[in-house]
């Protein structure tokens, strides 16, 4: 039947591209007869997925597969099988199978050896090496992927030589020539060795043909490399550019690039760009590193900061735009005039500056931005979780709540030992009850494997238990469940403290991904330490650790130094000198 196909017929069924920058899933040593029934089934056919570029795997490409592939897909055209194209041609995935000797020969196949033997290169940065081996894949004609193009690429770059730099873009151009197609990796790489060169332009070009050539969206670190380049060459124009394609393809500047930002507006004298880099550093960053509030203080000595500002200014508009922004700046530019009186001091525990005696503010949350990180939580804690045991928590808080405080059971009992103390927590949810206005038991969030057996011990602590419970002041998370998702749900959904020693910055936090939430963080977390008289309460401060601008125009920059309860937190107090 597949020998009466026609050619012509054959060659519409495929896209024009050649076929052999695409590639099933490996299936070496598979026979022809149990590939093409596999294919005649209908059920696999509509699981038929779009092709996967070949620059994606790390092996050869045996003719007899392209051909026997070819084949298959034009026969599947002629019976009228749905197919999922995309761009090129497609694939089938799931369903094949790769054996212990398939892999085997894939691994040992010249492709796969230059790329076991390029991963060793790149963990001993041995650039020399790996260009011999790139010289000698091209005398052998040795298949090569984006995988081995990208490796090549990231140790040329890894290097000052002009000569590895240079060999950098050879193999870039030859990569391109071929037909392989890039991924982010390879255009970050390439911005990178461009930078190098010292041409942030071409690293800017780069990231540009990324985005609007090939269709991916460049991350934060494909902008540094054109970034950085501009600002160490005082560039202030194009590395603002580089800010504003930042912007509009929703990539957010970090700390060390708005920083960069910050440096080069000062050495060109862009005033407002300086105002408004420390403004988007207090909407974004909060709390500055020692490095940044070096140059900050830098920025209020220099004559060019003394010489900057209104005398006279509206001081209503200030105020009511203090009062729009929540607290803590007004975003109306530059206020007062002379030298600045730039000291690092510390707030005491009211908030009142040790240098120059302005009280720093409270922030304010709005009241939707808790409704709507509450949505999004819960939302994904649905995601993350079994959604039926999540939504149970759901209308249990809804029956029994709201609460005073929360606490993190698991976490409390373990504040002074590896194993986790049930009288340690008791003390801690009495402590915490004595906190509450109408001395309520706060709920405490446990997972189910910590109210069995010897983590509760003696008889007492079992009635303990059995009180809380009793009381709705327990909740049991499930087995296999994260406590981390209900104890936090908790306390945003009840607007109350919560008390646990949990810094919380691991990946599940991090998926949050809102600028909500180390905000409410500071305003409702309690921590605790044990000292010699028992367990102390570290409670939230009564102002924002957030950059702060005042009404009369003086600055108070935290910094991360000090950033726990332990060690007094280090502030750079910037006001202008009295005369």
């Amino acid at each position: 039947m597949f020998h009466s196909i026609p050619l012509k017929r054959l060659l519409q069924c495929l896209n024009p591209k050649p076929i052999t920058t695409m590639l099933l899933k490996p299936t070496f040593n598979l026979s022809s007869y149990f590939f093409l029934k596999t294919l005649n089934k209908p059920q696999y056919f509509r699981s038929l997925k779009p092709l996967i570029p070949i620059t994606q795997f790390n092996f050869p490409i045996p003719k007899q597969t392209h051909q026997l592939y070819t084949t298959a897909v034009a026969t599947a055209v002629d019976d009228g099988a749905t197919l999922v194209s995309d761009h090129r041609s497609i694939i089938i995935n799931q369903h094949l199978k790769m054996t212990g000797k398939e892999k085997r020969a894939r691994r040992d196949s010249p492709a796969g050896k230059l790329l076991y033997i390029l991963g060793r290169c790149s963990k001993d940065n041995n650039v020399e090496e790996a260009l011999r081996l790139y010289d000698e894949a091209l005398i052998d004609n040795t298949p090569m992927n984006v995988e081995h193009y990208n490796k090549f690429l990231y140790l040329c770059s890894s290097s000052d030589s002009e000569l590895y730099l240079d060999r950098g873009f050879e193999i870039y151009k030859n990569m391109d020539s071929n037909g392989t197609v890039p991924n982010e990796a390879t255009f970050t790489t390439m911005a990178r060795i461009a930078a190098a060169k010292e041409d942030p332009e071409m690293a800017f070009s780069l990231v540009k043909r990324m985005k609007e050539g090939c269709g991916i969206s460049p991350r934060l670190r494909s902008y540094v490399p054109a970034l950085s380049g501009f600002c160490k060459k005082g560039l202030a124009d194009k590395a603002y550019e580089v800010d504003c394609y930042m912007i509009e393809n929703g990539v957010a500047a970090e700390e060390e690039e708005l920083a960069m930002l910050l440096r080069v507006s000062i050495e060109v004298k862009r005033v407002n760009k300086v105002y408004k880099m420390l403004q988007r550093l207090r909407g974004s960053v909060r709390q500055v590193s020692g490095e940044t509030a070096d140059l900050i203080e830098d920025w209020f000595r220099c004559e060019c900061a003394a010489s900057v500002g209104e005398v006279k200014w509206d001081v209503a508009k200030v105020k009511d735009a203090v009062v729009k922004g929540g607290g803590g700046w007004h975003g109306q530019g530059w206020l007062g005039n002379g030298k600045w009186n730039v000291t690092r001091t510390e707030m005491d525990e009211t908030g009142v500056c040790q240098s120059c005696g302005e009280k720093l503010v409270s922030v304010d949350i709005d009241p939707m931005e808790t409704e709507n990180f509450a949505r999004s939580l819960s939302k994904l804690a649905c995601e993350r979780e079994t959604r039926n045991d999540f939504l149970l928590f759901q209308d249990w808080l809804q029956r029994y709540g709201p609460f005073d405080a929360v606490v993190d059971g698991a976490n409390l009992g373990h504040i002074k030992s590896n194993y986790f103390d049930f009288n340690q927590l008791k003390n801690a949810v009495n402590l915490t009850r004595k906190l509450s206005p109408s001395k309520k038991l706060p709920l405490v969030i446990l997972h189910s494997g910590r109210v069995k057996g010897q983590n509760v011990g003696n008889t007492k602590n079992k009635m303990t238990l059995q009180h809380w419970k009793e009381s709705h002041a327990l909740y049991v998370t499930p087995q296999g469940s994260n406590d981390d998702w209900y104890w936090l749900y908790a306390a945003i959904n009840s607007k109350c403290l919560l008390v646990t020693n949990d810094e919380m910055r691991d990946h599940l936090f991090a998926l949050l991904g809102t600028s909500f939430f180390p905000r409410w963080k500071e305003k409702h977390q309690v921590r605790l330490s044990v000292s010699r008289d028992g367990l102390k309460f570290h409670m939230p401060p009564p102002y924002s650790i957030v950059i702060q601008e005042s009404e009369q125009g003086s600055w108070h920059i935290p910094t991360v130094i000090g950033d726990d309860f332990e060690t007094r937190r280090q502030w750079v107090c910037a006001n202008r000198l009295k005369r």
